[in-house]
């Protein structure tokens, strides 16, 4: 069987992502484990190794091949990243806040338009060109879909 090849970045089971971090998987027993995503293509490399030490991987298959152990490779791998139920919490929390700022920024603009059309019907109304009313007025807001 010929040898495998090595990504594009340059390891084996690190592949790109289109956001510029890199994450690195692995085939064992039939499935595709996803170990993580990573800064740097050396990273995501580090703990590919890891995991093939775990599966007890020949050293052929070692991006590092100056590694001697178990150990020394887990040593050198980054730190997993687990997402905790804190972590969800927070997440969920940060989402909301943006959910009512969104909001509140479409509720201010709405509210700036109608005041603005309001004031352009008045015929005793006068602007000058350069008023920033006249931005308000043209203003799209998600009521002008509806």
């Amino acid at each position: 069987m010929p040898p495998r090849r090595r990504g594009s970045s340059g390891f084996r089971g690190v592949r790109a992502r289109p956001n510029g971090r890199f994450y690195a998987e692995m085939r064992a027993g039939g499935f595709w484990l996803t170990l993580g995503t990573y800064n740097t293509p050396e990273l995501a490399a580090r703990a590919y190794d890891a995991a093939a030490w775990r599966f007890r991987r020949p050293r052929c298959d070692m991006n590092f091949l100056d590694v001697e152990s178990l150990e020394e490779a887990e040593f050198l791998a980054p730190t997993l990243c687990l997402v905790d139920d804190e972590d969800r919490r927070r997440h969920r929390q940060v989402q909301r806040r943006i959910a009512i700022t969104e909001h509140d920024e479409e509720s201010n603009r709405r509210h700036r338009r109608a005041v603005a059309v309001f004031e352009i019907d008045n015929p005793n109304t006068t602007w000058a060109d350069n008023d920033p009313r006249w931005d308000d007025i043209w203003t799209e807001t998600t009521s002008d879909d509806e």
